[in-house]
């Protein structure tokens, strides 16, 4: 549509455009990367305009005059998230943050408790029908628009044309600026680190093919992106689209097929990146771009079955507490997107979140998970609504525990030189046991490559890994569920209490290379249970004590000879030559176990029991695949 020939009264210059601004007025500008560069430039360079208050998502051209205190003394800032650009602005006072959940956002607009003037936005060029897009910028954008009392657009030929809730119509524009200029460009920021690349990895281990992802605001949850490229048929719903995001749409690894909620569509508020992916989503029907009401909110969001989020914080206390606006009284960066999207994948069928942060800050000097948040931090998500904390060091599972549970989870993926003193403090408040013992402080990513996966005859997968401290409920649960001969078949007498001390002993022996223990786990539900517990601990040089215990209603489908396998290869790599084991002599299911691995096993008697001898090279050959 030629705009001179529909609205001619309408166009002009965007020093004149800027001029019908009101001093004392009540300006909204469109978020981030959809800012309008050059009518911000006209507005601030107009020397009349005094008192103005300036509302902002993400603010990037203002930076460039928040340090001049005649700017200052005109325009005040209030901003519902602190861009990088404003970090330094924000700790000196220079700007208002308001802190809301995205998905308000635009209520507090349409009610008149944020009461707006004048709307400064930016959009594509008309269609033929007059309808203009608001491009990569519509979250609270669209609403801050609708209850201006004037909107001043900037028509700008770069910008990309996006499907979904983007168009605005000219007849619903006050001023028309036509002014081409580069959509402002927030480049990839994502250091290749071997945090990164860990944190990766276990975020990695919690994606399932199929899953619909939300990703967060900031570097971390999009540095994690190139870590799923394995998986398949991802969908995506979230606030905003990224460069990362751009190699899994090229590799086809975001398909959007499995989505419950708008199949087949990226459902988006806002993009912010290069130029690859502004021109990734202009005029690409594969995005659906909607009002941060709708995308953030936690109902709409809970229709997406799967649903994992995945966002990121600058501390975590022992309790669950996540911080991720503010350091102490600094405020850092803003609530955004993370609360909304939290309770939203509580909702959502098969749905979680993830938040993930490094262990440490300040070149390792301090903990990252900490024994309370600082002074002054804001809680912006409650001890409520976590579910896992992923670190470098693994991943704390939070959700349905208690406070010990949660500090046994969180100081084992907490930096290893900062363990015991957590626990310590722990111990003072009364959250654990006074004779915890901590965590080791190994790194213990090794134990990454002792994880296994087994499909029994009945189709049922069971995980096995190896046993942590934080497992000490799930242990005992498991022992209780045993019946009496169980219990005798693998202790030799009727063993009645299983209690933390018992717990301690077991787990405080394992070191991961001489004593080792792997637990089988099953699915039931939303969580995982013990099911089978495998062991070898040290008897002599070069030698073994090996011993299992698999729960009566999956006995006889393979286990026991499964980890049996599994332990051999951990003991072959710490050096062991041989297990020995002790088995009753109606254990016949047991000692079939071993000689069925081990043939020429030595089978002796000792007081009534059986003593079995076996040679790791009496062993199939460990490259021949084995049944079970």
């Amino acid at each position: 549509m030629d705009l001179h020939a529909y609205c001619p009264h309408k166009i002009m210059r965007a020093e004149e455009a800027v001029s019908h601004i009101r001093k004392g007025s009540r300006v909204f500008i469109g978020t981030g990367c959809g800012e309008p560069q050059h009518l911000i430039r006209a507005m601030v360079a107009d020397i009349s305009l005094q008192d103005i208050m300036v509302y902002q998502m993400l603010s990037y051209t203002l930076a460039d005059y928040i340090d001049d205190p005649s700017f200052t003394r005109r325009f005040s800032l209030k901003l519902f998230f602190i861009s990088r650009t404003m970090r330094k602005a924000a700790f000196e006072g220079k700007i208002d943050y308001i802190p809301a959940y995205l998905s308000q956002i635009p209520r507090l607009f349409a009610s008149h408790r944020i009461g707006l003037d004048v709307a400064l936005i930016q959009v594509s060029p008309p269609d033929k029908f007059g309808y203009c897009s608001l491009g990569v910028s519509v979250d609270i954008t669209r609403s801050g628009m609708e209850n201006a009392s004037m909107v001043i657009a900037q028509v700008n030929p770069l910008m990309p044309r996006t499907w979904g809730d983007s168009f605005v119509h000219l007849d619903d524009i006050d001023r028309l600026v036509i002014h081409e200029e580069p959509i402002v460009a927030t480049p990839v920021r994502r250091p290749n680190t071997e945090v990164i690349q860990r944190i990766g990895h276990y975020i990695s281990q919690l994606v399932d093919d199929g899953a619909t992802l939300q990703i967060g605001f900031g570097n971390l949850p999009d540095a994690i992106l190139p870590y799923l490229d394995n998986k398949n048929d991802l969908g995506i719903h979230t606030q905003l689209i990224t460069d990362g995001m751009l190699p899994l749409f090229e590799k086809k690894v975001i398909t959007n097929k499995k989505k419950t909620l708008l199949p087949g569509r990226v459902v988006a508020s806002l993009c912010m990146g290069t130029e690859a992916i502004y021109r990734y989503v202009d005029n690409n029907p594969l995005f659906y771009f909607r009002s941060s009401e709708f995308v953030n909110d936690p109902t709409v969001i809970a229709r997406n079955d799967n649903l994992i989020s995945i966002s990121s914080a600058l501390e975590v206390d022992l309790t669950g507490q996540v911080c991720s606006d503010s350091m102490g009284y600094l405020f850092y960066s803003g609530i955004g997107d993370q609360v909304d999207f939290l309770r939203g994948s509580a909702m959502s069928k098969g749905g979680f979140s993830i938040v993930a942060l490094p262990s440490t800050a300040q070149n390792g000097k301090v903990s990252r998970i900490v024994p309370h948040l600082s002074e002054g931090a804001g809680v912006a998500t409650t001890r409520g609504d976590v579910n896992f904390i992923v670190t470098e060091y693994g991943i704390a599972e939070l959700k349905g525990k208690g406070i010990y549970q949660r500090v046994m989870e969180l100081a084992q993926v907490a930096h290893p030189k900062f363990r015991e003193e957590l626990i310590d403090i722990a111990k003072s408040r009364h959250y654990i046991f006074a004779d915890q013992l901590p965590p080791t402080q190994d790194d213990l990513l090794f134990l990454e490559g002792y994880k296994s996966t087994l499909t029994l005859r009945n189709g049922k997968t069971i995980e096995f890994r190896p046993l942590l401290p934080s497992d000490e409920f799930s242990y005992r649960n498991f022992f209780y569920s045993l019946q009496e001969e169980t219990i005798y078949r693998r202790f030799f007498y009727k063993m009645k209490v299983f209690s933390h001390e018992v717990v301690q002993k077991q787990w405080a022996s394992v070191d991961y290379r001489k004593n080792m223990s792997l637990i089988g786990l099953s699915q039931r539900g939303g969580s995982r249970e013990i099911m089978a517990i495998g062991s070898y601990a040290e008897e002599e040089e070069g030698r073994a004590e090996v011993a299992f215990v698999v729960r009566e209603d999956y006995q006889g489908m393979g286990i026991s000879t499964y980890l049996l396998k599994e332990l051999e290869k951990i003991a072959r790599g710490n050096e062991y030559k041989g297990f020995s084991a002790t088995v009753l002599r109606e254990n016949s299911a047991m000692l079939r176990v071993f000689k069925k691995r081990y043939p020429n096993a030595v089978v002796s008697m000792s007081g009534g029991d059986l003593t079995i001898q076996m040679d790791f090279t009496d062993s199939p050959d460990p490259r021949k695949k084995e049944g079970v």
